[in-house]
């Protein structure tokens, strides 16, 4: 494989967006204060659980799991149940044919969520994400529904903390979990406050990447995600889901924990190939792409690469992780 120079191609072309678009004109109303948020108190003791999607207005996985899960009148039968469709003024700019500007409207929602930035409301996003956060704090067990825009095989995102890795294993499902630590470019929703608090406090939370954005699949799989996670949290029963709602067990589930996030210094970053996501390089050195005329290489042997994507090239943007299986 060449090294010294950077290719020269342009990038691809967007996928095609197969995944239709959910009309959430009666559920955005919600039935709390909070738009967009619908809150059900069982009256019983148990775990108070927060699904969220929408965090990004192009990854429409979870809107459905969410608009589903309150068509089929599932309740809680102990402890709480909290939906909240997240970021709906970027879900309002969707646009099939040009899905990569609904992803947010001034900045991630999902690099918001500190101290810091909460308390500065300079953009669309931190306000939102400040009227949802006494819904954030009062969770115990969080869910966030999300989807890529490269690869098609789901991946759970677990943080650090070994008690979000079993929980991942517990559920079954997906194949493949990944133990990160974040984004330099800010704090997670699933990363905010107690659930980023070391050893277990009693929390869970869960990142789900249900797969390519507009791949119909990832609505399945954000359903039986749904489904696994509430029944693992003991707010309903197996029997209260409805069977379909439920997808065959992985027969092997992985962990890898991410060592490295390769960053773009600039708008000029290309890969070397058009990697897909959980390729593994058998040895160090290897090219993976080019920023700004420079190999960037994988530091060890047997190196996966996570979320390779050059969808929302910025600078200070992950482009790719790099990771290793945990032994």
């Amino acid at each position: 494989m060449p090294t010294s120079l950077p290719p020269s191609s342009s990038a691809p072309a967007p996928r095609p967006f197969l995944l239709a678009c959910p009309d959430l004109s009666a559920e955005r109303v919600g039935n709390t204060d909070t738009p967009g948020v619908w809150h059900f108190d069982s009256g019983a003791p148990g775990k108070r659980v927060m699904l969220s999607a929408l965090i990004h207005g192009n990854e429409l996985c979870g809107a459905w799991a969410l608009k589903d899960l309150l068509a089929a009148g599932l309740r809680p039968r102990r402890g709480t149940l909290t939906l909240a469709f997240c970021n709906l003024a970027a879900f309002d700019r969707f646009d099939a044919r040009n899905y990569a500007p609904a992803r947010f409207v001034d900045e991630d929602m999902n690099r918001v969520w500190s101290e810091d930035k909460l308390s500065a409301p300079i953009s669309q996003e931190r306000r939102r994400a400040a009227e949802l956060r006494p819904w954030v704090e009062q969770a115990d067990w969080l869910l966030d529904f999300h989807s890529m825009s490269n690869s098609d095989v789901p991946l759970q995102l677990t943080g650090l903390e070994q008690r979000n890795i079993d929980l991942a294993l517990a559920l079954g499902n997906p194949a493949t979990i990944i133990a990160d630590a974040g984004h330099a470019a800010g704090v997670r929703m699933r990363d905010f406050g107690r659930f980023g608090e070391a050893g277990d406090n009693g929390t869970r939370s869960l990142l789900i990447e249900c797969g390519f954005h507009g791949a119909p699949e990832a609505r399945g799989v954000a359903a039986d995600q749904m489904a696994r996670f509430l029944v693992q949290a003991g707010t309903v029963d197996r029997s209260d889901i409805p069977a379909a709602w439920f997808a065959p067990g992985a027969p092997l589930q992985r962990a890898l924990r991410v060592t490295h996030a390769v960053a773009a210094k600039s708008a000029d970053f290309r890969f070397a190939e058009a990697w897909k996501g959980l390729e593994m390089l058998p040895k160090a050195g290897t090219v993976i792409g080019w920023s700004e005329g420079e190999p960037v290489t994988t530091p060890y042997d047997n190196c996966v690469l996570i979320m390779p994507s050059t969808a929302n090239l910025r600078p200070g943007v992950t482009v790719v992780r790099l990771a290793q299986p945990i032994a």
